[in-house]
């Protein structure tokens, strides 16, 4: 298919950085080993200790302006968005004035860059601050009934990340408005239809908050996650390999993705993987990106590049 453009947003601004940069390369030495039209449109995900990230929880450590600034430069001169992921759902207004999100704001504001946006207080915020970047409404507002979603894309958002319980639903999905705006989260592990899933969002809220405060506090004691957090981090899902969540109702095939969404008007695909393994991210990559008669090939040229900058080794993956 002529033009054909399949876009992809890839997790791990940080965790998945120099992954990320050896796919990049590979997209552009080794073409012939992707699928047709694939196009990275992003890679989403947010700095530490950001308190108005949300999704999935960052784990300690500070990203320091020099580490942003070179994160920023990397991908943007490859002609890749940074997608923040500014969704906690629990941010008020005194936290609208957090210094360190406003620093990255600041820093990435080249008119290139994009956020995912949860809470209507800091969306209306970004609005007015930053207003030279692109918004998506995140798929942590939980849009399940079709009515609301259709409202949902018809307000000025770049893109909508759909829920993922509609995924595969085609009596909703071949009614929607403006499909270009939809966003599919592909590779969810998440349980089908999972009552915990606002509440474990609000969790990690709430822990980034308190992270945030300890930091200001600069306590000489280890930070301790609440008990909320450690049941977050238990949940069965998140130990699902991939084999495992390509059997869920909800996951989205390669071949359903050329078959099926591109030809109904569909080209927006985010893969999941903030917080996973190495090697769960890589298989996603290989799975979705790379052409069958290519992974093999692929996958060794792959982990040989990321072998040779120390990227992987067994005790981490």
């Amino acid at each position: 298919m002529e033009n054909l453009k399949v876009k992809f947003h890839l997790p791990g601004l940080v965790e998945n950085f120099k992954l990320n940069m050896v796919l990049l390369t590979m997209l552009e030495n080794c073409p012939h080993y992707f699928r047709d039209g694939v196009e990275i449109a992003s890679c989403y995900g947010a700095f530490s200790p950001s308190i108005w990230a949300g999704g999935r929880a960052l784990i300690g450590g500070v990203n320091g302006p020099d580490q942003i600034k070179t994160t920023i430069l990397a991908l943007n001169e490859r002609g890749i968005p940074l997608r923040f992921t500014f969704t906690n759902p629990l941010v008020k207004t005194e936290h609208l004035a957090d210094p360190y999100c406003n620093m990255v704001m600041q820093l990435a504001g080249n008119g290139m860059n994009e956020v995912i946006v949860n809470s209507d207080i800091l969306e209306n915020y970004i609005r007015e601050m930053y207003p030279m970047y692109k918004i998506t409404s995140s798929t942590c507002k939980r849009i399940t009934e079709p009515e609301k979603l259709h409202d949902e894309l018809n307000k000025d958002y770049s893109l909508v990340v759909v829920d993922y319980d509609l995924n595969n639903k085609w009596d909703i999905l071949k009614n929607l408005p403006h499909k270009e705006k939809c966003e599919f989260l592909l590779n969810s592990s998440c349980f089908p239809n999972c009552p915990k899933r606002v509440n474990e969002y609000r969790t990690v809220g709430m822990h980034h908050i308190q992270y945030n405060q300890y930091l200001h506090e600069q306590s000489d004691k280890p930070f301790k996650m609440t008990e909320e957090l450690d049941e977050y981090f238990s949940c069965p899902a998140t130990h699902r390999l991939p084999f495992e969540t390509r059997k869920l109702p909800h996951h989205i095939s390669p071949d359903a993705i050329w078959n099926e969404y591109i030809p109904a008007g569909f080209n927006q695909f985010k893969i999941e993987g903030r917080g996973a393994g190495k090697l769960r991210v890589i298989e996603s990559y290989m799975y979705y990106l790379i052409k069958p008669e290519y992974r093999d090939e692929a996958y060794f040229m792959f982990m040989h590049n990321l072998e040779r900058n120390g990227v992987v080794k067994i005790d981490n993956i």
